[in-house]
């Protein structure tokens, strides 16, 4: 087993798993980028290593159908040859993604239930129902020549589900009677004490914003939080609002959720975004996506008076519900501020419980560990803190009765009827996707784009002539995002003589070659800027025969 994501990071999550000559991906996730992604939309996992080793990827298993589990479906589509399993709802949401990339899915998508079993090669896969922030989320026992291995995706223990369907404790305990070789548990929540919330802890909360809420109630979510989403229709249904959903991801996810009963909105009750205006304020409740401060969702043009049909006014309140992705932190501030300035109230889960976790906290993970009792156990989905805290709860919780191994992306696991150890690694990373349909983003691009970010560009115009060997003129500078001050301003009136100089040093041979010259001159004048400026802008040198 190979983890490509999700071990020793948040998101990306995939598995690559190889029994005898069969090959699955257990999940395809993507990652939103970070910051310094200069125009990077998505990062997907890099499986490069397969096609080294020859191996096709024979099945993929899907455990639910958030982003960091789904997401790169589309994009290593040509590398499965097999079937795609996945419950009702998840399948439903990678038909959407496949769609919109123009990919023709049909017959290749094949819907389990929980409790179904299914055989990929030499491996028997067996879903198992879980409890997580959306419906229709299994954990999966791979049964396999070596043993048995669960991998429990994403989950919580909701003893009190809004569907009525509660993880399947049960059949855990059997497989844990039975044996099972290896658990692979997500570590996502291990920092938290205690157990998880149900979600229907939140709907107290709810319930005293409805009441005090005198002008809009909007909130802000995941698209795929449609627990949270019936709830708030429920509780809008209640108190005599009318419901919009905000943003093409909600709308989208509320119609898939429908279609599949998962979702119920009284016609009476739904008005669309381009309708709120008609209504008075405490007569509305507007469901949007933003909740991460993403510059182009609904809350954020919304904040910025720049929807088309939805505004904030004084006296609305604005919620946010939904858990803050690590490094979304900033954005969210600003967002918030924007919102403050158009003079809303602000509510998020530090001044009430309007949000509840879909992971299992550090009391859920050992009752899994109880319930499982693995040979060997295997922290993922996390950074490596996360992971680390992980192995020290298991190693507690088991009174080192089980072996942990402690991994990162691309680490070979393997296994036998005797244990599990790491045998070296892979070359693994993340293909990133700039503006989600265009390509791939390579690394000298992206190193490109950091530099024009940190430095800024210098442009040398150099006029040669048709043979490269005479001085057709002299080269002309122009700067972009460069800042400059006394001591760059004199390096750039000084630089046409530099560059002159760097010509004239340069052999008669390269000075025929442009692409030589280009690089001497590139070369030669970004050690000039780094040494006397202390700066490192990216310099284009661009040659004009005249």
């Amino acid at each position: 087993m190979v983890p490509l994501g999700g071990v020793g990071q948040f998101g990306m999550n995939t598995m690559a798993v190889t029994a005898s000559d069969t090959t699955l991906l257990l999940d395809a996730g993507a990652m939103f980028p970070g910051l310094d992604h200069y125009g990077v939309d998505l990062a997907v996992p890099d499986l490069s290593f397969l096609e080294e080793t020859g191996r096709q990827v024979s099945a993929v298993v899907l455990t639910h159908g958030h982003e960091d589990h789904i997401g790169a479906v589309p994009y290593v589509w040509d590398r499965i040859e097999g079937p795609i399993y996945g419950t009702p709802l998840t399948l439903a949401l990678v038909a959407s993604k496949l769609d919109a990339h123009g990919i023709d899915c049909a017959g290749r998508l094949v819907t389990v239930a929980p409790g179904e079993r299914v055989t990929a090669g030499a491996v028997e896969i067996e879903f198992i129902r879980v409890t997580h922030s959306m419906p229709d989320c299994v954990a999966v026992a791979l049964h396999t020549p070596a043993g048995t291995i669960v991998h429990t995706g994403d989950f919580k223990f909701d003893d009190d589900p809004l569907d009525g369907e509660p993880l399947d404790a049960p059949r855990l305990a059997e497989l844990g009677n039975e044996g099972v070789l290896a658990l692979f548990a997500d570590s996502t929540n291990v920092a938290r004490a205690g157990h998880a919330g149900s979600e229907q802890d939140v709907a107290g909360a709810f319930e005293e914003i409805f009441t005090r809420t005198r002008g809009k109630l909007i909130v802000a979510a995941f698209s795929s939080s449609i627990y949270r989403v019936q709830m708030l229709v429920s509780h809008a249904v209640r108190y005599g609002r009318k419901v919009a959903l905000v943003g093409r991801g909600m709308r989208r996810t509320a119609e898939i959720a429908e279609r599949l009963g998962h979702l119920a909105i009284p016609p009476a009750a739904r008005i669309r975004d381009r309708d709120v205006s008609r209504y008075r304020a405490d007569e509305v409740l507007c469901i949007v996506t933003g909740s991460q401060g993403e510059p182009l969702a609904a809350l954020a043009r919304i904040a910025a008076d720049a929807h088309p049909h939805v505004r904030i006014d004084p006296g609305d309140v604005v919620v946010f519900s939904a858990r803050a992705i690590p490094g979304n932190q900033r954005a969210i501030g600003r967002l918030k501020n924007d919102i403050a300035r158009r003079g809303a109230d602000i509510v998020d889960d530090t001044i009430s419980p309007v949000h509840v976790s879909g992971h299992a906290c550090e009391e859920d993970l050992k009752r899994m560990l109880a319930l499982v009792r693995p040979r060997c156990f295997v922290p993922i989905h996390g950074e490596y803190r996360f992971l680390a805290r992980h192995a020290q709860v298991a190693g507690e919780a088991m009174n080192g009765q089980t072996a942990v191994l402690m991994v990162e992306n691309g680490d070979r696991i393997g296994f036998d009827g005797g244990g599990g150890w790491v045998q070296g690694s892979v070359p693994v990373g993340g293909v990133l996707i700039d503006n989600a349909h265009s390509g791939e983003v390579d690394g000298a691009v992206l190193r490109e784009r950091r530099q024009l970010a940190a430095g800024g560009v210098v442009v040398l115009l150099i006029p040669l002539g048709a043979q490269g060997a005479a001085r057709a003129g002299v080269p002309a500078v122009t700067t972009s995002g460069f800042v400059i001050d006394r001591e760059a301003d004199a390096l750039l009136a000084e630089a046409p003589a530099l560059v002159q100089r760097m010509i004239d040093d340069a052999p008669d041979g390269e000075r025929s070659d442009h692409a030589a010259l280009r690089e001497r001159v590139r070369a030669g004048m970004e050690r000039v800027f780094r040494k006397r400026t202390g700066r490192n802008p990216l310099v284009l040198p661009v040659i004009v025969e005249t």
